[in-house]
C-alpha cells in the first residue's frame, strides 16, 4: 500500500467516519499513521472527541495515531501573505497597494480555495509525512477533490508559459544594453524566475506523488444519486491518469430478524432489495472494486463502534517502515 491514502466522495457519505477508521487501523497494525481533515466540516474533532488544528497531535486511547484539520478559510489567508510578501520584495512601492488590492479582490474568486487548499494538503506530504507510515486525507466532496488533484498539470503547463515569458522579457532588457551600460535584468539570480521554478518543482512533486505514491478510495452510498457521482468521479480520475484502487459503500440498511413482521419490517426489506440493485450496479459498471459494504449503527462511529467500521474495511494497510527494513 502507498504512503499517502485519499479518501473522496459525494458531500455526505461518510467520508470523514471511512477515513478515521482506516487510519484507525492503519495505527491498530503497528503503522505509525496520520489523518488529515481537508474539509471544512472538520468532523475529524467530533469522531474522536478531541480538538485538532493545524499541526499533527496525537489521538488520545489511540498509539501510533496523530490527527490534524487543515482550516480552508486560514490556509487561504496564509497562502494570499506568503503571495504578497514575494511580489512585495520585487516590484516598486508604488505598486505594493495595488498588489494588496488585487489579492484581496481575489480571495473571492472561483479556484482561490482550491489553490490554497492544495498548497496545504501538498505541504503535508512533503514536510509532515516523513516520520509516519502512513498519511490518510479524508477529503472534500469529490468535485472540489477533482478540482485539487487536476492542478499539478494545470498549473504546471501554466508555469511554463509563465517562465517562457519572464526568460524573452528578460533577453531584450540584456540585449537592449548599450555599451557600458548594464542590463536592468539579468536571467542569473532573476527572484521572479526562482519563485516561477520553485512553484515548478512544487507541483511536479505533487503530480508525481500522486501518481505513484498515494491510493485513491471513493464512499458512496446505496441510492442512485450517490452512485451517478462515483461515476463522474471515476471517469474525472481516470482523466487525471489516477486510478480508484477500491469503491467503499456505506449507510447500508441493517436487515431485520427473520421472523420480525409489520411495517417496519417490511419497509427495512424492500429498501434493502434498492440498495442490493444499487450495489449490483456498481459491481457490474464500475472497474473498481467494492471493498468494503459498511452497515449503519444506531450509536455514533466513534471508540468501539469505529474500531467496528475499521475491521469492515476490506483495505490492506502494508507493514510499518520499521518492518519493512
Amino acid at each position: 500500500m502507498e504512503q499517502f491514502v485519499f479518501f473522496g466522495g459525494k458531500g455526505g457519505v461518510g467520508k470523514t467516519t471511512v477515513s478515521c477508521a482506516y487510519a484507525y487501523r492503519c495505527a491498530d497494525a503497528g503503522l505509525r499513521t496520520l489523518v488529515v481533515s481537508t474539509d471544512p466540516a472538520h468532523s475529524v474533532s467530533d469522531v474522536f472527541d478531541q480538538q485538532f488544528g493545524d499541526d499533527p497531535e496525537s489521538v488520545d486511547g489511540v498509539d501510533g495515531l496523530d490527527a490534524m484539520e487543515i482550516d480552508p478559510e486560514d490556509e487561504m489567508q496564509r497562502h494570499l501573505q506568503e503571495i504578497r510578501e514575494g511580489l512585495s520584495e520585487q516590484v516598486s512601492a508604488a505598486m505594493v497597494s495595488e498588489i494588496n488590492r488585487q489579492l484581496e479582490m481575489s480571495h473571492g474568486t472561483p479556484g482561490a480555495y482550491e489553490a490554497a487548499l492544495f498548497d496545504a494538503f501538498v505541504g503535508v506530504m512533503r514536510e509532515e509525512s516523513e516520520p509516519y507510515d502512513r498519511v490518510v486525507f479524508d477529503t472534500a466532496p469529490t468535485g472540489s477533490t477533482l478540482r485539487l488533484l487536476g492542478l499539478p498539470d494545470f498549473l504546471g503547463d501554466w508555469i511554463d508559459r509563465l517562465l517562457y515569458k519572464r526568460k524573452q522579457s528578460i533577453d531584450l532588457f540584456e540585449k537592449a544594453a548599450i555599451g557600458d551600460m548594464e542590463p536592468r535584468r539579468l536571467m542569473d539570480g532573476d527572484p521572479v524566475l526562482e519563485r516561477l521554478h520553485r512553484r515548478k518543482e512544487f507541483f511536479e512533486f505533487a503530480g508525481d506523488t500522486m501518481r505513484n505514491d498515494a491510493a485513491f478510495f471513493l464512499v458512496l452510498n446505496p441510492d442512485q444519486l450517490s452512485v451517478n457521482e462515483t461515476g463522474r468521479a471515476i471517469e474525472g480520475f481516470t482523466e487525471r491518469d489516477l486510478r480508484v484502487r477500491g469503491l467503499v459503500a456505506n449507510k447500508l440498511t441493517p436487515s431485520p430478524d427473520d421472523d420480525e413482521e409489520g411495517r417496519g419490517a417490511t419497509y427495512l426489506r424492500e429498501k434493502i432489495a434498492t440498495e442490493r440493485e444499487r450495489l449490483d450496479q456498481v459491481r457490474e459498471e464500475f472497474d473498481p472494486p467494492l471493498v468494503a459494504e459498511i452497515e449503519s449503527r444506531t450509536r455514533e462511529v466513534r471508540g468501539d463502534v469505529l474500531s467496528d467500521v475499521a475491521a469492515a474495511l476490506d483495505v490492506e494497510t502494508g507493514e510499518p517502515v520499521s518492518a519493512r527494513e
